[in-house]
């Protein structure tokens, strides 16, 4: 079954009761059963539903896997893989990292015994010089946020495959649509659902695929009792969602092909991250895994100010200033200060994350009055 066809049809079948087309919204917490145990597979809704069953089955078959899990966010997700760890366990993670993974295994993993490693993953290589008995896992993000990076996802995946350790593929950025880790060698994929796959900025989840049993059946245990799951009426949106995502993220691609082109030589940006340049850093891995280079773009303002990159940041009139990604509707966010500001500012400039940075997410609107409103903002 080809993506589109997955995308609106895949973990869905008509309601047996009225044929509705559409699974419905099963607003419940609890189920009938007819005597001790036999319950149709639905005890309580924090651990199983039949509106989020239906859109973590789609889930996992966007990522061609066998297992999916969603949960009320990308950090609840996030949150459940690194409960897998032990004290003493160590987890090797790129250097250039949401602010929210980077604030998560800080400032609440790094607390219980868990030691990460922030490393460049530029050369797969790298990460060997890091990798010995308490290595258990590798996190990576690709492209990274919100530099753009490209991390070779194959060839990270074989090395953690030889020394017998888990590979996490944030693909947040790239949406099932344009990648798929599990294909290239990756255990685990992680979505920030909230993004992309939702796409209309009007709900909040994360979510696991995978295809190893034992490790889903290690993952739904956390799952089911930390209780950090969706409810019915935000699976419900997402699998909604889901239905336009091969549409959208074409229109994203083209959009954020046209608006990269119009800043790479303009006079107010310094310097302009996305993978699609040809002489972008990771170009060639990037062509290689991914099937066309999103809507994601990060530029710095050339000879700008905190106070001008504010004032720029707050003059557009299409793209919103806003937190998130992903949505149908163009946004800009300055990570510095929002998504990235919980990172110490000596670590995040080493990785070009400055407070001369903005990143795009280019929405779906018409072409034209998006480079409208980035010539009259550069411009004033």
């Amino acid at each position: 079954m080809k993506f589109a066809t997955k995308a609106i049809h895949a973990g869905q079948e008509p309601d047996p009761t009225t044929g509705a087309i559409m699974t419905p919204i099963y607003q419940t917490s609890t189920y009938w059963q007819a005597s001790p145990g036999d319950n149709k597979g639905f005890e309580y809704s924090r651990g199983t539903n039949p509106t989020r069953k239906a859109l973590e089955d789609c889930l996992a078959a966007l990522e061609n896997a066998k297992y999916g899990l969603a949960f009320s966010s990308g950090m609840g997700a996030t949150d459940a893989v690194m409960k897998l760890l032990q004290p003493g366990d160590e987890v090797i993670t790129g250097d250039d990292l949401y602010g929210g993974s980077y604030r998560i295994f800080t400032k609440i993993f790094a607390n219980y015994g868990i030691k990460f490693h922030f490393i460049s993953f530029a050369d797969p290589e790298n990460i060997r010089k890091y990798v010995n008995e308490n290595t258990k896992l590798i996190w990576v993000e690709t492209p990274t946020n919100p530099t753009m990076q490209i991390v070779d996802i194959e060839a990270v995946g074989k090395i953690a495959n030889e020394n017998n350790v888990k590979l996490v593929v944030d693909n947040t950025f790239a949406s099932p649509y344009l990648q798929n880790p599990i294909d290239l060698g990756a255990d685990i994929v992680m979505h920030s659902v909230t993004k992309y796959i939702g796409g209309h900025s009007d709900v909040v989840m994360g979510a696991l695929m995978l295809n190893d049993e034992e490790l889903y059946k290690k993952l739904w245990f956390i799952y089911n009792a930390c209780g950090a799951t969706p409810g019915p009426m935000d699976s419900f949106l997402v699998l909604r969602g889901i239905k336009t995502l091969h549409l959208r993220m074409k229109a994203h691609c083209e959009n954020g092909r046209k608006v990269a082109e119009f800043l790479k030589d303009h006079p107010k940006v310094g310097k302009i991250y996305w993978p699609g340049f040809e002489d972008a850093p990771g170009h060639a891995v990037a062509k290689k895994q991914m099937r066309d280079f999103g809507g994601m773009i990060s530029i710095t303002l050339k000879d700008a100010t905190l106070e001008d990159t504010f004032k720029i940041a707050s003059s557009f009139k299409v793209f919103s200033l806003a937190e998130s990604l992903g949505g149908v509707e163009s946004l800009i966010n300055h990570p510095a200060t929002m998504t990235h500001g919980s990172i110490p500012k000596e670590v995040r400039e080493k990785v070009g994350v400055v407070d001369s940075l903005l990143r795009l997410s280019v929405g779906v609107e018409d072409i034209d009055d998006l480079l409208e409103d980035l010539k009259q903002a550069l411009n004033p």
